[in-house]
């Protein structure tokens, strides 16, 4: 009697003492041997596990408790850190939180962000990200919960409207990046795709396959053309030449917006240089710029001042008349209009009631819902199911924190 027990979205490898899950390619957790023995003697197949002795159903129960209980250790291979993975049955809206999911800033623009972590370590990252994170916890969305909530963002929008993949961290890390994007594409009365990304892991190839499947823009960090300085702001080895190279053969066929971040006191002298570049390429590719100013955060990283906007703006009016090319970019630019207001459950200084579900980014921090949002909850020590009170401190575009009291 053989029971054979395969998941559609799970690989078993053997790792020693454990028997490692894959999912979704970049993720996994791992099953400790003795566990699985005591369902009976096992081995691995290229589909799932088979079992010698046990029937089929009760095999089945066993190893999906099993399994059910071991991907709370679920892991993001790029990040090492635990992942929560946020499905439509885990009662965790996809509205409410910074770092994850939806956010609507009440425009024609929906920003997605179907997972956090990144593989850099950027000394100037705003988001706290990469192998240098204070964060105990990743975020992982399934794809097509994503794109159901979308859909109904996008009614409730009326009209066109345009997607932006902006993750906290890096979008090429999401297994299921090409199907979200093809996705979006499907959804009536999109106008545009775009994503921000740091281009070290994209190949031309890959570009297409996500060109193919919908996305009309990259947005590609690049802060230096110097090999030296590229990998000290990025925080680990990083091919600024490859990254160049990227962009120009993307730019021969698609919209490419080099994206750079100025630290005033670190890439000064580059900025100026990554504008000749890519006007050395304009008359022949679809390659613009979008000057980022860097700003400080609570959590952000701090290598330097922020500039002062005055000044920021004033270099670029300077490197505009010097180079006839427009720097100051608008909303306008971007077929960026206001759209009506999604309704807000609740307002900052309101005590709300909360189920909590998971743990948050950081230490102390939980994620709770409550009114159809999700809620990152500074200073709550309850476990996942309990309720606690939550005062709101935050409730600008429909993301949500508050402090447990």
């Amino acid at each position: 009697m053989i029971a054979e027990i395969g998941y559609g979205q799970l690989k078993f490898l053997d790792d020693g003492d454990f028997v490692k899950a894959v999912f979704l390619r970049n993720y996994w957790f791992r099953i400790p041997k003795g566990e699985l023995l005591k369902i009976g003697r096992f081995r691995l197949t290229g589909k799932g596990l088979a079992f010698s002795g046990v029937a089929q159903g009760s095999a089945e129960r066993k190893l999906n408790f099993l399994v059910e209980k071991c991907f709370g250790s679920l892991t993001n291979s790029f990040t090492g850190k635990k992942t929560v993975y946020i499905h439509r049955n885990s009662g965790i809206p996809l509205t409410g939180n910074t770092a994850f999911g939806i956010v609507y800033r009440n425009t024609n623009v929906i920003e997605v962000k179907p997972v956090t972590g990144c593989n850099l370590d950027c000394v100037y990252c705003s988001i706290d990200e990469g192998a240098g994170s204070g964060k105990k916890n990743d975020f992982l969305i399934e794809k097509d919960y994503i794109l159901d909530e979308i859909k109904k963002l996008a009614d409730f929008i009326g009209g066109e409207w345009h997607c932006h993949i902006g993750t906290h961290g890096e979008p090429l890390i999401y297994p299921e990046l090409e199907g979200l994007i093809e996705g979006i594409s499907g959804i009536k009365n999109v106008k545009s795709i775009s994503m921000d990304t740091n281009a070290t892991i994209l190949t031309e190839k890959k570009a297409e396959e996500l060109i193919n499947a919908g996305l009309t823009r990259f947005n590609i960090s690049l802060d230096s053309l110097g090999e030296e300085l590229a990998a000290r702001m990025a925080g680990c080895a990083y091919s600024a030449e490859r990254v160049k190279k990227l962009i120009c053969a993307i730019g021969k066929k698609h919209d490419v917006l080099i994206a750079p971040v100025w630290v005033k006191g670190w890439n000064d002298a580059e900025i100026e240089r990554i504008v000749k570049f890519a006007l050395a390429h304009c008359p022949k590719s679809r390659i613009k710029l979008g000057i980022q100013n860097f700003l400080e955060y609570a959590r952000g990283r701090r290598p330097a001042k922020q500039m002062p906007w005055k000044e920021f703006y004033g270099k670029l009016r300077e490197l505009e008349r010097k180079y006839s090319t427009k720097l100051v970019l608008s909303a306008d630019d971007f077929g960026i209009r206001k759209a009506k207001a999604l309704p807000k459950p609740f307002k900052k200084g309101q005590v709300v009631r909360a189920v909590v579900m998971c743990e948050g980014m950081y230490k102390g921090e939980k994620v709770c819902v409550s009114g159809g949002r999700s809620i990152n909850v500074f200073g709550c020590g309850k476990k996942a199911g309990s309720f606690v009170n939550v005062k709101i401190l935050r409730d600008k575009h429909n993301c949500f924190a508050g402090k447990a009291s």
